[in-house]
This record gives C-alpha cells, structure tokens and sequence, in this order.
C-alpha cells in the first residue's frame, strides 16, 4: 500500500448509514489514492467486465488492474476494508461463471504477466498470475520443456484462470491436471495475510473422509480436500473463493521429441467413446474425440477427417504407436505433418465456439459443459445422456477429452424458460456412472448448487470449513461451491434482455436480421485476445485492451440494446469509442470460431448512431472518394487540404493518375466472355493493374470487356455507415452489369475488397434485389479464374505475399496459392492485417494504430526480404501502407503473373500522379 494505513475503524465508523453511491465513490477513490494500476469504474469497464464466458452476468462496482504485485495486495486490502467482494480475473474465459462479480475485480492478465524465471535443471517456472500459457511455453520451450496442462484456449488463458479451475486440456492423459503440476503458490488472504503454501500459516482444516471422493482423475468439482495435507494441491481449483494467487511455481515437462497424430473415424455415434479407455492405456499423449454435428460446423475442415460419424485424435510420440491406434478404427489416417495436424486440432480446439451454433443456426448454450465419468463408461454414459436429451426436447453438440471420461457438450437450452429439471437429471445421471459434474472447468455458479447431489452432507460441510479457514467472512468470490448462487440466476439473456429494437437495418444473414442475436453469437472464448497467427483482432493487438477485442465489441453491444449499464442507446458514447478502432477487416469473421462479424455491426451502428446527425468529416471525404474521383475533385491541390477533411496529417493522400483504366482500356482479345471489374482503385490509382489483369487473361484465351460506365460495389459508403448510400451505388452496379450477369459472363474483380463486398456485404445490403444477388453469384477474384487456365511456367523467384483480410475472411487464398506456384513464385504468406484498411488508417486519430498494426508482422517482413523478392498485395490500402511504410514497390498478382508471361505494362505506381 502507498500512504498511510488505512483505519478500520474509521472506515466502519462512517460505512453505516451512507448510501449505496457514496460507498461505491469512497471505494473507488480510496483504490485510486492506495494502488498503483488501472482503476475503472466507468460504464463501458463494468460492462465489459460484468460477464466471462459463461451465461451469467454480474456488474462489478469496480475493476482494478494492477502493475505491480504490491499493487495487487493493496486493492484487496482496499475491498476488505470496505467489506467488498473480491473475484479474480484471468482471461475471462471460464465457462461456468466464476470470473465475474458484483464488487471488486481484479484483472491479473493486463499487467502482472510475466514469467519471472525458468530453472531448466529443476525443470521448474516462477510466474506471475497473468501470464498467457504459450507465453510461458515460449520461454520453456528453448530449454526443451513445457507446461503440461494445455486447454484449448491456451493462446490467451492465464496461469492463474488455469490454477483457479484446475485445468487440465487435451495433454491430462500424459501429464495430468494443473493441481499435479504446481509445486508452491504466493497467496493472499481477504484479511491481508500473505503466504506460501508449502510453508501455510496455521489453519484450522476440516477432518476428511476419503470415501467421499470418486474415483476418478478428471474430478474438479468441490474441493479437492483428498489432497490435504498438501496445501498446494487442495486450493488448486478452489476457484478464488479462498485466496488471491499472487505467483506459483510450476513443475514443466520435457516435450516429446515429436508428435504424430491418428485420426480414427467410426461408423457409430458411441463408437469413439466405447473405445477411448482401450486407446488411453497404449504409449499416447492424448485421446479426443468429437461428434458429427462438430465435425460440420468445422466447414471445409472437415474433409481433413477420415470417414465416419464419431472421431478420436490420438496423439502420440511414436508413429508405430498411431498406426496401432489407426487399425483400431474402420477408417483412419495417421498425420506427421505439423502444418496438417494443426489444421486438424484446430477443429477440436475451436469447439467451444463450433458448437455455439446448431446445424439449422439455433443458439447453443454452456451449462453442462464439461461432465466426466470414469473412461470405462464413457460409451455407457453418452448413450443414456443423448436419451436425457431427447427426453427433454433437447439438442447438443458433444465432444471432449475421452481418453479422461470427460465430455463437452453445448445445448439448446431456452434460458428464458428454465432448464434447471435437465441439469438436475443430468447432475443424478453422471453421479449414477461414478463421475464429476465438472471435469475441467470448475463448478462456478453453473454446477455448485448441484454439489449437493455428488457429495454427502458431511463432505458439504467439510467443504463450507475448509472456506472459512481462509475466508471466514466470505468475501472471496462469493456463490461459488459453498453458499452457492442458484444456476438459473443471474442468466444474462434473461437479466439484460434488449430494452430497444434489434431489427437491424442490414440483412444479418447469418441472425436472421436481429442484431440482439448477432451480439449472442460471442460466448465469450476470448479466441480475439490472440496476439498471434491469424488477423483477429488487430487494434487489440496493439492496445491489448479489452473493448478493442472483437469480444468487447460485441459485450458493449449487447450491453447497449439492454442500456442498464451502457447508456444512450444507439447514441451511445463506449460503443462508439470501442468501435472507433474497429479496423473493419474482417479478420473476427474468419479467424472467430462463430464467425462474429464486427465489420458489419460496426457499419449497422454507424448507419443509427449518425442517422439524422452531422457526421464525421472522414465519412464525407473518405466514404464518399469514389464521386469525388469521378468528378475529378481529387488531385495534388486538394489534397494538401486534406486534414481539413478528416484525414490524418502524418498520412500522404495517393495522387489518381490522369488516365484511368477504363479511358486507356482498348479492348482485351478474342475467347471466352469474361468482364473485367474497374474498381474504383485500380480504375483511378493503378490502372497498371487492370492493364496487366487484361493482358493475362488475353493470354488465357479469355475475351476482356471492360463496362465504360463508372461502377462501384459501395465499400467506403458501407464501412463508414451510410448503408442508404451503399444499397444505392450497389444496387445501380448491378444494373449497369445486367448484361454481363444475366448472360453468365464471369465479373473478375482485381481489389479484394470491393470483391469481397460484391460476394458477400452486397447481399446485406441489398439481398433482395435480384440483380445484385446475379453479380454475387458472378464475382470471382483475378486468381479463381485465371489459376485453371493457366499452364505451370519454370520456377523464376520468390513472394512475399500480404493477402487482404477481406478476402481472408471471405473467399480464402486457395487459387490464390495455386496461381503463384503456376506463376513459378514460391510464395510466403503473412498473417495479421496491413493495419491501413480501407480509410481506417487515413482517418485522424488513427495513424498510431495502422502503423503499429503494420509494424507487427507487415513491415519488418518485407524490410528483411531478400534482394529480388516480389512483395505481393493485391489490397490497395495494403499496397499503400507497404510504400509508404517500408519504401518498397509491391505488385499486384495480377502483374505478377504478367511479368512472368512477359506481358506487362510497365505502368507507373500510385501516387504517381501520371
């Protein structure tokens, strides 16, 4: 603490009495004076914070951060003082709603996250709290080892989410849960006792009966009091309802020295569980299995799998081993490639989001997440579990650790309705099997009133002790395993239903027009906290702040429709600051596993939170480029005014050149029909671009047309909001290339993002019109319609590829790949996005973000380029940033392949002016 202590007395002297808000302010101000961190309690905070990943919902008064782990200590004495509760916070992703509370939160992973030492000898790790677990991996795995517990969210959970949930992920079966892998914890207590737990204070502990216990390695639930006297391992999982963990020591393990992985598919549903326990005892790292219904959310994913209706992943260190495994199965493969076996797990790892959604786009929900029995039952369990289901007219989508007994499973729950019946018959049916009601995710308030029916009175009550000797006064995390908050309260669809209309004025495919159930689709996995592979998501990147991750975005949305927290509706000041730095790129849609599109909720609020309203000058510079480059209004004398029409001073405005494509296109050969897109960019800024695209396809034996009426697919009107405007410019394109569509001619666009636009948003737009959904079905990009005609040319170079997020997101780089090899280029593809998008990075107040978002993975690679390397990018914005960012030309696709068929123009770059 800084200053003086603070007084007891005088904090209960003048506690009595006062209301509500002035206790809250004195809270607030007091955390403020006394701890050196983040002090939040504004609305947008406590919205953000109010939910982990569960159904529940509970609003924080307060959400500290703290720097330092003085600081940590501090903001829990603060609490105590003042009688608030106290939940800690990993990365929020918890399923079972132990991470969100209505007092003081304490959020260890923005600053306390770091790996404070590695003793390779000891094969042991000093930790902070807050440490992202491939963080920590990062640092163990020079040394050869690793961190045996992985749960599939390991790209952004915390070491201390993991140590309060015990968690275990796909790897338990070799390596065990995280209570069998934490040797010593730093630890708090509510009264501001600090100790480490091989050395405990004295404590009055409860008398335990080992016969309350099953059997059964996968058991989370209750606390693990079997473990006493071993201190380490009993508050292990006891989920922040007995301390504050300020740091542990963890044990590591040596990493395999490879892994191969058998995927056996089976022609029943139970199949793969009936034979978990048989594969589980031969020399494996992990068995898992899946269902059909995740198999096809997975999409394209799954034709990776072998045949069959059920699947196991059975990893293992020894090839002989996997093809033993494989002959277990009706169909299998065996997989040595990492880049395939990632693409694999990736199905598995991206359940918990998969499974959200029904086959027919029903909501699915947590809630009986994570059950294990014995492996011996699991085949037995399944089968009489599908039958509860069917039972109660439900659905669920299952898949988990097998190898452990221990299954996941999303339902279709109506949380409006009540679903306690199932959960209480679901609770009696895996105790029947000698299991867990929780097998990795910990009781939270989803299962701990249910504890009751696992355990007898007396472990209840021992369990109730075992809190008081560290909590008494049951200030930590309070409603969890002991005293338990009921399981169908506090459900967030019911507390905070919408309190405005949701009809979306966008089409919201994917919702069916209700923007209430767009905001559901994030459950809260946290897959956008990424800060590597992928684009997902890109200012959260470099802020790390939460309202700047695609999961902020969208609890600030649901939290706006509600307005009890966030206010002002679609006036709202927090949506439109968290949607402020929202590049639009697309990236959440492809790289979320329930393919939250933030991009179009972004241009849906936009379009309401500026309707009737003076608008960002950007909206009418930048929105509106197109006109103003038709009409000629953009050339070197206006842009040095550009500031003045909200675009950044630091950013230099691209100069059209004189002649644009469509004047200096003069035809384009004999051959198949095919119209060539003169978009707006590659029309007034590279019209290089569409001469070379023209050029190859005559090569191709393809007949170029080219419209001589302007057209444009509407993208800056539509990103800025202006959905009037774009369903307009969109609607009159697709009447100008009537001709061409209804007549079957290919549209080939040569800017992924207008053809990304055409492919997908223009059916949000204006999906009712039949014209605009003809030239979607048309639209192919320069690579889909030149890669099958083109023959393979002799290997000449090597590419660095940028590809543009919108086709990322929307179409996928498949031609694209093969094209380049045709082309003779060997090509290596970047991932994270250019950080220009569009008009985001020429707006004011947005050049710090693009550029550090460029500067991430962007800009450093193409400086470390060898001599002689193409760098690639087919996005005008990603051409734009490359130039004026690293000083390097880069070539679009299309002029690639032309320099290869010794076809191109020759024309000179944007900016160029000429």
């Amino acid at each position: 603490m800084r200053g003086e202590a603070i007084s007891w007395a005088g904090v209960r002297r003048h506690w009595p009495g006062v209301d509500h808000n002035h206790r809250v302010t004195g809270f607030v101000e007091q955390l403020r004076a006394e701890v050196d961190g983040d002090v939040l309690a504004d609305p947008a905070s406590r919205a953000l914070y109010s939910v982990d990943a569960s159904n529940y919902r509970h609003v924080p008064q307060v959400v500290v951060r703290p720097r330092t782990v003085a600081a940590a200590v501090a903001s829990v004495q603060v609490a105590a003082l003042f009688g608030v509760p106290i939940t800690n916070r990993g990365a929020g992703t918890g399923i079972a709603g132990n991470a969100a509370g209505t007092g003081l939160v304490i959020d260890f992973a923005r600053h306390l996250d770091r790996v404070v030492s590695i003793d390779p000898d000891a094969r042991t790790a000093v930790v902070q709290p807050g440490v992202v677990l491939d963080r920590l991996n990062d640092a163990a795995r020079p040394h050869g080892l690793v961190f045996g517990p992985d749960p599939s969210t390991h790209s952004r959970c915390t070491v201390g989410g993991m140590i309060g949930n015990d968690a275990c992920g796909a790897h338990s079966v070799a390596w065990g849960k995280t209570s069998d892998n934490v040797l010593d914890l730093d630890v708090l207590l509510a009264d501001g006792r600090r100790f480490g737990t091989r050395t405990p204070p004295p404590l009055r502990l409860p008398e335990v009966d080992p016969a309350w216990f099953p059997a059964l390695d996968r058991r989370v639930s209750g606390y693990r009091l079997d473990a006493l006297p071993d201190l380490t391992r009993a508050l292990v999982g006891s989920e922040g309802t007995c301390v504050t963990v300020l740091g542990a020591t963890l044990g590591l393990v040596e990493l395999p020295p490879r892994r191969v992985l058998a995927v056996l598919g089976f022609d029943g549903p139970y199949d793969a569980a009936d034979l978990a326990e048989h594969v589980r005892h031969l020399d494996v790292l992990a068995v898992e299995g899946i269902d059909r219904a995740l198999a096809e959310a997975a999409g394209d994913s799954r034709l990776l799998l072998p045949r069959g209706v059920s699947w196991l992943f059975v990893e293992t260190s020894d090839e002989a081993v996997a093809h033993v495994a494989a002959k277990l199965a009706p169909h299998s493969v065996v997989v040595t490639d990492p880049v395939r076996q990632r693409a694999l797990w990736r199905v598995r790892e991206d359940g918990a989001g998969l499974a959200t959604r029904m086959a027919d786009g029903g909501e699915a929900w947590s809630g009986w997440e994570d059950a294990a029995v014995p492996p011996e039952r699991l085949g037995s369990y399944l089968r009489e579990f599908d039958a509860l289901l069917a039972g109660h007219g439900r659905r669920g989508v299952t898949y988990g650790h097998f190898g452990e007994g221990c299954v996941h499973v999303r339902i279709d729950f109506d949380l409006r309705a009540g679903h306690r019946s199932f959960l209480e018959d679901a609770a009696d049916l895996v105790v029947a099997h000698g299991g867990s009601l929780s097998g990795e995710h910990g009781d939270g308030q989803a299962r701990s009133e249910l504890l009751s029916r696992m355990y007898p009175p007396a472990a209840i009550a021992a369990f109730g002790r075992f809190k008081a000797a560290f909590d008494p006064e049951n200030r930590m995390n309070p409603g969890r395993i002991v005293d338990p908050l009921p399981l169908d309260a506090d459900l967030r669809v019911v507390v905070a239903p919408p309190t405005i209309p949701t009809r979306a004025k966008l089409a919201l495919r994917a919702d069916r027009g209700d923007l209430a159930a767009a905001t559901r689709r994030c459950v809260g996995v946290g897959k956008c906290l990424n800060t590597a592979g992928g684009v997902m998501c890109p200012s959260y990147r470099v802020t790390r702040e939460e309202q700047h991750s695609t999961r902020g975005r969208a609890r600030l949305l649901f939290e706006m429709l509600n307005g009890s927290v966030v206010r002002g509706g679609w006036r709202s000041e927090e949506v439109r600051e968290a949607l402020d730095l929202c590049l639009g790129c697309k990236g959440c849609k492809r790289d979320c596993p329930v393919d939250v599109d933030m991009a179009t909720y972004k241009a849906e609020f936009l379009h309401r939170h500026y309707r009737g309203r003076l608008r960002p000058a950007a909206h009418y510079s930048m929105g509106w480029l197109p006109l103003w480059l038709r009409l000629g209004l953009v050339n070197g004398v206006t842009s040095r005014f550009a500031r003045f029409a909200g675009v950044a001073a630091e950013r230099p405005l691209p100069r059209p050149t004189r002649r644009t494509f469509q004047r200096g296109f003069a035809g384009g050969g004999a051959g198949e029909r095919v119209l060539l897109f003169p978009d707006t960019f590659t029309n007034h800024f590279d019209p290089g671009i569409g001469h070379d695209a023209a050029a190859v396809l005559s090569v191709t034996g393809q007949g170029v047309e080219v419209p001589r009426s302007a057209v444009c697919c509407g993208l800056t009107w539509f990103s800025t909001g202006q959905l009037d405007v774009a369903r307009r410019v969109v609607r009159r394109t697709a009447r100008v290339l009537r001709p061409w569509t209804a007549a079957g001619v290919p549209v080939v666009g040569l800017e992924p993002g207008c053809t990304a636009f055409l492919r997908s948003d223009a059916l949000e737009v204006a999906g009712d019109d039949p014209d605009v959904v003809r030239l979607a079905r048309s639209a192919r990009t320069f690579a889909e319609h030149v890669a099958p005609l083109l023959e393979p040319l002799p290997h000449t170079a090597s590419a660095l590829v940028q590809p543009h997020c919108h086709q990322y997101a929307e179409i996928g780089l498949d031609a694209d790949r093969e094209l380049w090899g045709k082309a003779g280029y060997d090509a290596s593809v970047l991932s994270g996005c250019c950080g220009l998008a569009g008009n985001f990075g020429f707006e004011e107040g947005h050049h710090e973000v693009s550029t550090a978002v460029a500067e991430q993975v962007l800009l450093p690679a193409v400086r470390a380029a060898s001599p002689g390397t193409a760098v690639v990018a087919d996005g005008f914005s990603c051409r734009t940033q490359v130039r004026q960012g690293a000083g390097v030309e880069p070539v679009h696709t299309a002029t690639l392949v032309a320099r290869a068929l010794g076809v191109a123009t020759g024309s000179a770059p944007a900016g160029s002016g000429r």
